[in-house]
């Protein structure tokens, strides 16, 4: 797995190197500023960052939000802050696992695991949120180009749709561009 690795402290980010070394990772990329973490996400695409911090900083989390609108990974965050507000933070900018004292050799691997498995079920989450807004949105520019057609051509709506679908296939076009182009056209003449 190649791994992006983000520590402030030298020593601790050559431990933390070892040990996921060890375990058979490979190492992309060690970052210990901030500010560079959304450009070696871009340029090293790891399969996952792990961040190892006394408390998270604003400008990390900052930086993470970036990352995880733009470019989502899993993010693993190893740290000595268990402050409620913290560990809030760190979720809402994209922490799958955020891990308060606890790094020890034995334990990294299921950790790493566990942030994987749950970004993945969060990512379909997403997937499957992103399908039913753009069905619903579709289904809705369907009904109003329904309705355009029943009243302009006084047929029935299961002949509207009918219509509508038979134009879809004719041009080989998505129903919903068809209702689309049409309520454009409406819009336009009325």
């Amino acid at each position: 797995m190649k791994i992006m690795l983000f520590d402030e402290c030298a020593e601790r980010a050559l431990c933390l190197r070892f040990t996921l070394e060890h375990l058979g990772h490979e190492i992309v990329a060690e970052i210990d500023n901030a500010q560079a973490l959304y450009g070696a996400v871009q340029q090293h695409t790891p399969d996952t960052i792990i961040i190892d911090t006394e408390s998270p900083s604003r400008d990390t989390l900052e930086h993470l939000c970036l990352i995880t609108e733009n470019c989502p990974r899993p993010i693993v965050m190893f740290t000595q802050d268990g402050k409620r507000e913290s560990i809030r933070d760190a979720v809402r900018a994209g922490v799958t696992a955020y891990i308060v004292d606890g790094l020890a050799a034995e334990r990294i691997s299921p950790i790493i695991e566990t942030a994987i498995a749950r970004f993945e079920a969060f990512q379909n989450l997403q997937d499957e949120l992103t399908l039913t807004r753009t069905q619903l949105s579709d289904r809705k520019l369907i009904d109003r180009a329904k309705g355009i057609l029943m009243r302009e051509k006084s047929i029935s709506e299961e002949e509207a749709y009918r219509l509508l679908r038979k134009l879809a296939m004719d041009r080989s076009t998505p129903i919903a561009k068809i209702a689309e182009h049409l309520i454009t056209y409406a819009n336009i003449l009325s």
